[in-house]
């Protein structure tokens, strides 16, 4: 599995590559959950047969999950870092809020129900957890039991908005329900602005 140092020194190395504007797209860096992250690839075996599914800051979870650090590069340098999709290793990536949410479930039932060994787990940040396709996803997934494990990592705001200030409640809405059960939950402070490097680039 990548190291911690290899996953801080990939993101340093994109970060340095955007700063001279040769990436012409968006690209969503983060610092601080490397331990969480791994920890959580280790304790689950998150293995070959398994699918992950993020968002536009998954550089870390593509690493994670085995995909080549010259092919992420590549892919991230053509503009898609926000939108990353390895099949092979069965990592998809969106950049639309909630999106993938009901795909994923939908996959954890497919493979439940084919009689597949392998499981869906998607990551995702504090705000997209209180929409509402979360929560369809995190309930379904739970009242069927399928092999589907929600993700939340954290990091107190969406953009710049302070997530417990917009919905007036210390606790995401999961805290202390049946659904926590699918549900891994951590905090962290991001080393790097929700996106970019928080200064103008110019192409």
């Amino acid at each position: 599995m990548v190291t911690k140092e290899e996953i801080i020194a990939f993101e340093q190395e994109i970060a340095g590559i955007f700063a001279t504007g040769v990436i012409r797209a968006p690209v969503h860096l983060r610092a601080g959950r490397e331990d969480q992250l791994i920890d959580i690839f280790k304790k689950f075996q998150i293995n070959d047969d398994d699918y992950v599914f993020g968002f536009w800051d998954s550089h870390e979870l593509a690493l994670l999950k085995g995909v080549p650090a010259a092919e992420l590069k590549q892919a991230i340098l053509e503009g898609r870092s926000i939108s990353l999709c390895f099949p092979k290793q069965k990592v998809l990536c969106s950049g639309i809020v909630g999106s993938l949410m009901g795909t994923a479930t939908g996959v954890a039932w497919s493979l439940k129900h084919q009689g597949q060994k392998g499981r869906a787990f998607i990551f995702c940040g504090d705000m997209s957890a209180e929409t509402g396709i979360f929560h369809e996803a995190v309930k379904y997934a739970c009242n069927f039991d399928l092999p589907a494990t929600f993700i939340v990592c954290d990091n107190g705001v969406s953009v710049m908005t302070n997530t417990r200030e917009t919905w007036g409640s210390p606790d995401p809405w999961f805290k202390g329900t049946a659904y926590e059960k699918k549900i891994i939950y951590f905090k962290y402070t991001n080393g790097y602005p929700h996106s970019g490097l928080g200064k103008l680039i110019k192409f």
